[in-house]
């Protein structure tokens, strides 16, 4: 019983991580080197993510800065920057490029907020899947006598409430992300 809640437990978590992981590429006003922890250049021969090619840096609260690691895999990394979702301009100076974080207008702020709770939901549905598999698996090990009804009902109760707090989990974070996104 302990390693089915062990299991299940693990599986939510993992989906408020990967929610977590969603919302630190989502752009705030401030430069962090989260934005570009998805980003993939397309370097020696095929794709790998940014950090293997170049090192990320902020000197400032608006700015980030790239330095590759090879002086040839410069302009494959800003082709990455334009064609990613981010909406920023890469500045070349040498191996070195610069990414200047604009304030973000209040309608863009708006659409990012929603962005965030579409995102969030997302996130809340993996864990509710999570749970309809933990339910399926008691159902399974009630219909062939593993468990009894009194274990069933104390095991759907204690599921639900591991349901409840990664749901109050992901809620925590897209209060966070939100009041980053709508601070001026």
């Amino acid at each position: 019983m302990a390693d089915f809640f062990k299991d299940t437990e693990s599986k939510m978590g993992k989906c408020v991580d990967a929610t977590r992981a969603e919302f630190a590429a989502v752009r705030t006003g401030r430069a962090t080197p989260a934005l570009l922890d998805r980003l993939h250049v397309e370097a020696y021969g095929s794709a790998v993510p940014l950090k293997q090619v170049a090192s990320v840096a902020t000197p400032d609260a608006r700015t980030l800065v790239i330095t590759a690691f090879d002086k040839n895999t410069v302009g494959d990394i800003r082709k990455a920057i334009e064609k990613s979702d981010l909406g920023l301009t890469p500045n070349i100076d040498g191996t070195t490029i610069r990414l200047i974080i604009p304030p973000l207008n209040e309608e863009r702020r708006k659409d990012l907020v929603k962005l965030i709770k579409k995102k969030a939901e997302d996130g809340k549905v993996a864990v509710r899947n999570v749970r309809h598999k933990a339910h399926d698996d008691l159902k399974a090990q009630l219909k062939s006598h593993e468990i009894t009804e009194d274990d069933n009902k104390r095991m759907q109760d204690h599921l639900q409430k591991l349901t409840d707090r990664f749901v109050k989990d992901i809620d925590a974070l897209v209060a966070s992300k939100e009041k980053d996104i709508m601070e001026v």
